[in-house]
């Protein structure tokens, strides 16, 4: 007994271990960008707003509930319940509802509401790196003989750390990523402790937990109490993680992280608000006053602790953006950009060189035009809004379509809030706001653009039916010369013969002894690889069918080995496009960019012939 006794309580330490490790993560990879928003919130919505006690209470308790509605009920309850194989995210959502819906018009509203909610997140990952890391630049000022530091300067700083971080992501951040959840975790202490000793002096601000005061707010100010929602919203930003990077760690250290982060972060907004009432003429950076005010010792080293913390929330969201990208060439919904491995031991790992040079110039572009954090603030919330507006929209769909009736009607509730914040974030379109929609516009072009091109495409190339095919495979696989070996060809469908296949067989007479049709089939589930051959066709003639999770960072060489496959030759086909339109003369740059299939696979270059068709669009 007291064996099973000693096993079972090291069992339950290992465990309670295991658990703390998964928290602590997660507050390094999905915590970030939440987790830096008192940086720069309370500061930017007081530049607008009278620093008066009842604006303080009413904001506070605004910021509270938007937290709790928003990403408590939102994120971390309804939309963390429609996980895919512990999987979370906009592409995964669209999974979920494609097949509660019957009519095509449906599917095609749903696809479009994917295109969007991709590119809005595009749009959020530009100016979330540029407002964090300028914000916490811009604290240098408080410090002593600092002040009349030049914006430049600190314009200068803020891109020079944003330009390492995206030089740095072509090596990987394998190694440095475990110091990402304790850097992060000292940093929600460090302003959970700096609230609770500002809360001491003005402890009435615990009052604002009171929901009555964010409706008093609104009431007694009208239509400018309803824009000032447009900057509460910034508490909420990088709520979306919770849903998004749930298949990094799992839906239950995400959770129990968020506990502790909403804690430290309610305990920072009260501090902050209890610091306003008492100094209403502090209010050009709230929170590093704060802390100044209560320590000029630790304030140095706050600071490095505030730059390094938004190096990280920008680091998770670079990544996370790897990751969409990654999810939407699988899916077909964007071309096939150059992806390359930076870690030997997990594949997952993967770095975009096109995405990673887009967003720095972006990011540089947008910090130089618009210089200060709070003009950048004023314009940061539409991208966010609309995003968790679509994620409110498509989980009350699959509710509704579930006849989960207590889920949809918060879910309903929610989307309403959501509208509401994104109606209030209207108010920043002439004020810059357009350009997280012309950033946005960026990306959802492409797909646009890349899906219809290659519909036109396989329209164009027409396909020979597989029935016709073998009529003239099977005369000459046995009047010809076959040459020694195995030959393969790729075929999104194996029932209809690309062009290619067609002219290296028939009109150049290219047959081996064993000719293998690969098939790669992106099924509706995250996760999950499984590679199996399908009937013989003919003699000498095969299919070898790949099915693979949309998420799955797969190595077809190795699946091809395992199957007993060694190929000697790999042929792949080539589109020349010749057009006069505009826009198939896009699409026509985006195949030539992109590698081909078989490149961007990385299979063996020294087996490879890419065989060329002109097609005219």
């Amino acid at each position: 007994m007291k064996l099973s006794d000693s096993t079972q309580c090291s069992s339950k330490k290992e465990q309670i271990i295991h658990d703390i490790k998964g928290i602590i993560k997660s507050l390094g990879l999905v915590f970030g960008d939440i987790g830096t928003s008192p940086i720069y919130t309370l500061t930017v919505i007081f530049i607008l707003l009278k620093p008066t006690y009842d604006n303080v209470i009413g904001v506070l308790s605004l910021i509270v509930w938007t937290l709790t509605i928003l990403v408590s009920v939102e994120y971390g309850w309804l939309a963390m319940s429609l996980g895919e194989k512990g999987e979370g995210g906009t592409i995964v959502l669209r999974s979920i509802l494609l097949r509660y819906l019957k009519k095509s018009r449906q599917a095609v509203f749903i696809t479009i509401l994917t295109f969007i909610g991709i590119s809005l997140l595009v749009g959020d990952g530009v100016i979330t790196p540029a407002i964090s890391i300028l914000s916490a630049v811009e604290g240098i000022l408080l410090i002593p003989g600092f002040k009349e530091t030049k914006q430049m300067t600190l314009i200068i700083v803020a891109s020079f750390i944003a330009f390492l971080l995206f030089i740095f992501q072509k090596k990987g951040t394998e190694k440095v990523a475990g110091a990402f959840g304790p850097l992060m975790l000292i940093w929600f202490f460090s302003i959970g402790i700096s609230g609770i000793i500002s809360i001491i002096h003005v402890p009435s601000v615990w009052k604002a937990i009171n929901p009555y005061y964010a409706f008093k707010f609104l009431y007694q100010n009208g239509l400018a109490g309803f824009f000032v929602l447009s900057e509460v919203i910034l508490c909420a930003t990088g709520g979306e993680a919770l849903y998004a990077d749930m298949g990094h760690l799992g839906r239950k250290p995400i959770i129990r992280a968020w506990y502790f982060v909403f804690i430290a972060l309610l305990l920072n907004y009260l501090g902050q608000g209890a610091f306003i009432i008492e100094h209403p003429g502090s209010v050009w950076n709230v929170l590093f006053g704060m802390v100044l005010h209560e320590s000029t010792i630790f304030y140095i080293p706050f600071l490095i602790l505030s730059i390094i913390a938004t190096v990280i929330a920008s680091q998770a969201l670079i990544s996370g953006m790897f990751s969409i990208v990654y999810q939407g060439i699988n899916t077909r919904l964007m071309p096939m950009f150059k992806v390359e491995y930076t870690s030997t031991e997990m594949r997952s790992q993967i770095y975009i060189g096109f995405v990673n040079w887009f967003l720095l110039v972006s990011v540089l572009f947008i910090v130089f035009l618009f210089k200060e954090s709070n003009k950048l603030a004023a314009a940061y919330g539409l991208a966010v809004t609309g995003t968790m507006t679509l994620t409110g929209i498509m989980m009350t769909m699959i509710f509704y379509s579930r006849r989960e009736k207590i889920k949809t009607l918060l879910a309903v509730l929610v989307t309403f809030a959501d509208l509401t914040f994104l109606v209030s974030n209207t108010y920043k379109l002439p004020n810059g706001g357009y350009w997280s929609l012309i950033i946005a516009a960026i990306p959802l072009s492409i797909i646009l653009i890349y899906t219809a091109g290659q519909r036109k495409l396989y329209r164009s190339v027409r396909p020979l039916k597989l029935d016709i095919f073998l009529e003239s495979y099977n005369q000459l696989y046995h009047e010809l010369n076959k040459i020694k070996g195995t030959a393969l060809f790729f075929a999104r469908d194996a029932k209809k013969v690309p062009d290619y296949i067609v002219h290296t067989i028939f009109m150049n007479n290219i047959i081996y002894e064993d000719n293998i049709i690969v098939s790669i089939v992106t099924k509706d589930e995250p996760f999950g690889v499984n590679g199996h051959f399908k009937e013989k066709l003919a003699d000498g003639l095969r299919v070898f069918e790949i099915q693979m999770g949309y998420m799955e960072v797969v190595d077809i060489e190795e699946i091809l080995k395992k199957a007993g496959i060694v190929e000697k030759s790999i042929f792949y086909g080539l589109e020349e496009i010749a057009t006069h339109n505009i826009i198939w003369k896009i699409f026509s740059v985006f195949k030539r960019l992109a590698p081909p299939f078989v490149q961007f696979h990385d299979l063996p270059h020294n087996k490879l012939h890419g065989v060329v068709t002109r097609i005219e669009l």
